[in-house]
């Protein structure tokens, strides 16, 4: 079906319409084309606005989405393994436009389905009213995996049970919108929205201006207010618990953390001392009042839920008991998830709120009841056939689920004898014909199916919903796969407005209390990866410099088996480092394990720092598969060098003077300090071949100020002085020390009362015999035993602030 020109704003374009090829799919209904074949009023503006452009800026302008979605790192992580890889977000660079009217009824639907939700799940868990009155049948509660008896009885002391509702929506033949599904055990997404809007806004912020778009920072501003409201009763801390670093959506809990200024926690950040919920920091204990929880509730304590979990706090279901903590969503509101629910929704509404619902729900016939069982077998091929209590991943549609008709006939058999036996484990489902919208595929315009993901908040003035959220659309035409594990996009939602829009910012407003965070919030994980992230960051760059006066020599001599060059790779092989690879694999080791441990605190981690290290990781990947020994890697070495002077110049120049940044420069330190004292030790024993003092003094980075400092005599001892006990050099071990002294004394109980904590007086006794000592007496087994001392003082700050 070929679309007719339409009106536009401005020129009109030189070439054919971009919608000029856009064909619909017979009977299928499309967000942008109404029935009669016209283009709805706001699509019509952003198409005018697409011609306007042309295709080649069109296309540049999309790609600097994409460029930055990838500089600002963002993923999720595809399981398609073990562990699963994380993959590019999928931006669907055209918008999904919805008009005000159109979204007033969603809104409408949505906070009524809300307050349904929390009648049923509060009844579920309180006084049971709904199975004795016969308006759910009791084996969806009792046989429902996610139905935690311990939490019987035990009431939110927020005084609800949901505060943060996701809602899967599609549009049907008649126009109207259908609930597909109810996500309220721990719903993801909301983050990746906020980067949808950003990433989209970047390649058309002219338009976006121009189109009264909705803005979403008002709904965080709200929510994130009523968490803070929440904790004040307590005086404790709000943080978001989070699975880890593996888990699919990990990214958008770190952004949505540093978005909104919570902290990012992990169930081993947390314990439960006479029933109260603690976060360990680095300075101790401190209390903690509200939870927003992305952790399937099961997980979250091993000791009363799940055993095996390895990612949960003991004691939390005893917290909850306490009334001490607030957990958002209530632990064990996954049961609202069950798809057989959706059979009894409409009856539940009518006689829980006293009307139908707003927003139709998609129909569903539980197979656990006989009229309803024969109903399925009956109609088995024209139903999706689906388990009754099974959810869906994060990003994934009806998973689970097949047309009766396509499944084989020797399945088919087997799963319908099943149900006659066990119908209680099975629903049948409407089959659910989505509409379509327009998708850019290779410069053009496509329609393909869309689901919207829609997100409801608890505020200070009740239900909220996002003006937006974003669209999940179909990697291709066929409806059962729009799904992010399956290859799908995701695209930003435009809800446009009649009237100019207000300029919304999570920035203090004038007149509002300045409020600033404790120094001592800093979790004790958060520290000992910081820690670890200056380690290996400056673990790198000691094998970068050894590796690069090595090629230089071995490109300049030809002979691997000098003297020099074996003394030099014997050093190398005792830190695990290959001399014989031009890229070796010890040092690309240490570079992932920098990249790891900046991962585990991404909300804690500047997105340009992040952008660096991870330049850095690819840059070695690249250069592993094609450098050659000798000149080729002494140039790929220092290419190396110059990215970790950038990585490190970021972190160091603007990261904020906190707790955070104290600990990173004492694993910087710390690590310096020994490899400088374990290559002044290799370097100039007795068994020194002749060259190792030039050596030395190239990877000390002090050839310029030993020439300056040392001008009549020059010789193994002034390389010692220099590099050992100059407290002017930066590279010194002496001046390592120096610092961390300093930085020790200044974490949370380092001076406590005058007195020293036990790791400032290890420092400072080091830096005493260092001080006092003459370069004649730092002989190799005095600098081995100093590195050992140092790596000592490295255990002494683990276990006052890790442990």
């Amino acid at each position: 079906m070929e679309m007719r020109n339409q009106k536009s704003r401005g020129k009109p374009p030189a070439g054919p319409s971009i919608i000029a090829d856009y064909r619909l799919q017979p009977g299928v209904p499309d967000e942008m084309i109404d029935p009669d074949g016209n283009i709805r009023p706001g699509w019509s503006q952003l198409m005018a606005a697409f011609d306007k452009l042309g295709p080649a800026e069109l296309a540049a302008r999309f790609e600097r989405a994409d460029q930055y979605l990838r500089d600002a790192g963002v993923f999720y992580r595809k399981y398609d393994g073990a562990e699963g890889k994380e993959r590019a977000w999928p931006l669907a660079h055209v918008p999904l436009l919805i008009e005000e009217a159109d979204w007033s009824r969603i809104s409408a639907g949505l906070v009524q389905r809300s307050e349904l939700l929390e009648t049923v799940i509060a009844d579920i868990y309180g006084d049971n009213t709904l199975v004795q009155q016969g308006l759910l049948p009791p084996e969806l509660v009792a046989r429902n995996g996610e139905f935690l008896r311990p939490l019987v009885g035990v009431k939110p002391v927020s005084g609800h049970y949901l505060h943060f509702c996701a809602f899967e929506l599609g549009r049907g033949p008649d126009g109207a919108w259908w609930v597909l599904g109810d996500r309220a055990q721990a719903p993801s997404g909301a983050g990746f929205a906020l980067e949808n809007r950003v990433a989209t806004t970047r390649a058309l912020s002219d338009i976006y201006s121009d189109m009264n778009v909705q803005r979403l920072a008002g709904f965080f501003r709200d929510f994130r207010d009523k968490l803070f409201d929440d904790a004040k009763r307590d005086g404790g801390r709000v943080g978001i618990l989070t699975p880890g670093q593996l888990n699919e959506t990990y990214f958008e809990h770190a952004y949505i953390a540093r978005y909104l200024g919570l902290m990012l926690l992990e169930g081993e950040d947390l314990i439960v001392e006479d029933g109260k919920v603690m976060v360990r920091t680095v300075a101790g204990p401190k209390p903690v009042s509200v939870l927003w929880r992305r952790v399937d509730a099961s997980f979250v304590d091993p000791l009363e839920l799940r055993y095996d979990s390895r990612i949960g706090t003991p004691g939390m279901v005893e917290a909850l008991r306490h009334g001490s903590i607030s957990m958002i969503n209530a632990l064990g509101t996954g049961i609202l998830e069950t798809r057989a629910l959706a059979a009894f929704m409409p009856r539940l509404a009518q006689k829980l709120l006293g009307g139908k619902l707003l927003l139709p729900e998609i129909a569903t016939w539980w197979c656990g009841q006989a009229g309803e069982q024969k109903h399925v077998l009956d109609n088995f091929d024209n139903l999706l056939i689906g388990p009754a209590f099974s959810t869906s991943l994060p990003f994934d549609d009806l998973r689970g689920t097949a047309l009766g008709s396509s499944i084989p006939s020797d399945q088919k058999a087997a799963l319908l004898d099943r149900i006659r036996a066990s119908g209680a484990d099975y629903v049948g489902q409407e089959p659910v014909r989505l509409s379509t919208a327009p998708v850019y595929v290779d410069g053009k315009l496509q329609p393909r199916p869309i689901t919207l993901r829609v997100y409801a908040a608890r505020t200070a003035q009740g239900w909220t919903i996002m003006p937006g959220g974003f669209a999940r659309v179909g990697s291709s035409q066929d409806t059962s796969a729009i799904a992010m594990q399956r290859g799908g996009q995701a695209a930003d939602v435009w809800v446009l407005s009649s009237k100019p829009v207000e300029r919304v910012s999570l920035l203090p407003q004038d007149g509002q209390k300045l409020v600033r965070n404790a120094p001592g919030s800093l979790p004790s994980r958060a520290a000992d990866n910081l820690i670890w992230l200056g380690r290996y960051a400056e673990r790198c760059e000691a094998t970068v410099r050894i590796l690069r006066a090595y090629n230089a020599r071995l490109a300049e001599l030809s002979k691997a088996d000098l003297p020099i060059l074996t003394h030099c790779a014997a050093f190398l092989d005792s830190i695990d480092v290959d001399a014989s690879e031009p890229m070796p694999q010890g040092l690309l080791a240490s570079i992932d394990s920098a990249v790891h441990s900046a991962g585990q605190i991404r909300d804690r981690f500047s997105p340009d720092g992040w952008l660096a290290l991870n330049d850095l990781q690819k840059t070695a990947q690249r250069f592993a598969t094609k450098v050659r020994s000798g000149d080729d890697a002494t140039r790929s070495m220092t290419v190396l060098l110059r990215k970790l002077a950038g990585f490190s110049g970021l972190v160091h120049e603007n990261m904020y003077r906190f707790a955070g940044w104290r600990f990173l420069e004492l694993g910087r330190r710390l690590e310096r300090a020994i490899q400088i004292a374990r290559i002044l030790s290799h370097l100039t024993g007795k068994d020194a071949p002749d060259g190792s003092l030039e050596m030395l003094l190239e990877i000390g980075d002090s050839v310029m100020s030993h020439r300056r400092r040392y001008s009549v005599s020059a010789g193994t001892q002034s390389a010692i002085d220099l590099l050992a006990l100059d407290p002017l050099n930066p590279r010194s071990v002496l001046f390592q020390i120096a610092e961390l002294r300093a930085q020790i004394e200044m974490l949370p109980g380092g001076i406590d009362d005058g007195q020293l904590s036990s790791a400032a007086k290890a420092a400072l006794q080091i830096e005493t015999d260092l001080r006092i000592a003459d370069p004649a007496d730092m002989t190799p087994q005095r600098l081995d035993k100093m590195a050992a001392d140092i790596g000592m003082l490295a255990s002494l700050v683990a276990a006052a602030y890790f442990v």
